[in-house]
């Protein structure tokens, strides 16, 4: 059966990515720490000085690869658009602010701190609720999930293996010499709700706004 809502999901899976793109630029001008993939990512930029937005999408390749030998459940159009969007968008992004605001003094960086947070929750929103596949580096731990592991004879939920997953991450960011901050800390803690409650009032809704 064709999808009608089909156009309205790719559009907002675009314009979700593109804007976390973004979102990733205003952190790293904040100057207060990235979101754990993008301490792995940062962390690899201090010894592969190649622009970002390469870079991103190099990691994101291969990762598609171990997702492919893994499970292909959780690819889709978002997984490829994250792949060749979100890094040049950040990378963009980041030079722009730098251009235009130079550096920022601390009130400046809060404010940067907090928009880049609120941009970032609301693109997840909207390409979570386009249901079009998700980031590379999101289906490892949720093909991990979907195989039950155990730990001490009990199974791990996915959260846990999320955490850890972040954790190794962060890790090798910071054995590379990028230091994680407090928004490190503020997006493993607060994007969960958040996301859920961008999803209830903006992106929910949105797709819904199309007739059956």
């Amino acid at each position: 059966m064709r999808d009608r809502l089909l156009p309205r999901r790719i559009v907002m899976a675009l314009v979700g990515m593109a804007i976390a793109g973004f979102a990733i630029g205003f952190f790293k001008r904040a100057f207060f720490g990235v979101d754990p993939f993008q301490c792995f990512c940062n962390g690899l930029n201090q010894v592969i000085p190649i622009g970002f937005g390469t870079l991103y999408m190099l990691i994101n390749a291969v990762l598609l690869l171990i997702d492919f030998f893994l499970d292909r459940h959780y690819i889709g159009i978002s997984t490829f658009i994250n792949l060749f969007l979100v890094g040049y968008a950040a990378e963009f992004s980041e030079k722009t602010l730098a251009t235009l605001f130079g550096e920022l003094a601390m009130p400046g960086r809060i404010l940067f701190l907090i928009i880049g947070i609120v941009v970032s929750c609301i693109a997840a929103a909207l390409y979570y609720t386009a249901d079009l596949g998700v980031s590379t580096y999101d289906a490892i731990p949720l093909h991990i999930a979907d195989r039950k592991p155990k730990l001490f004879g009990k199974i791990l939920p996915f959260r846990v293996i999320r955490i850890i997953s972040d954790l190794i991450c962060v890790g090798i960011g910071l054995l590379l010499g990028f230091m994680p901050g407090i928004g490190t800390v503020i997006t493993a803690l607060f994007m969960g709700p958040l996301i859920t409650f961008f999803r209830k009032t903006i992106s929910d809704p949105l797709l819904a706004g199309k007739p059956q």
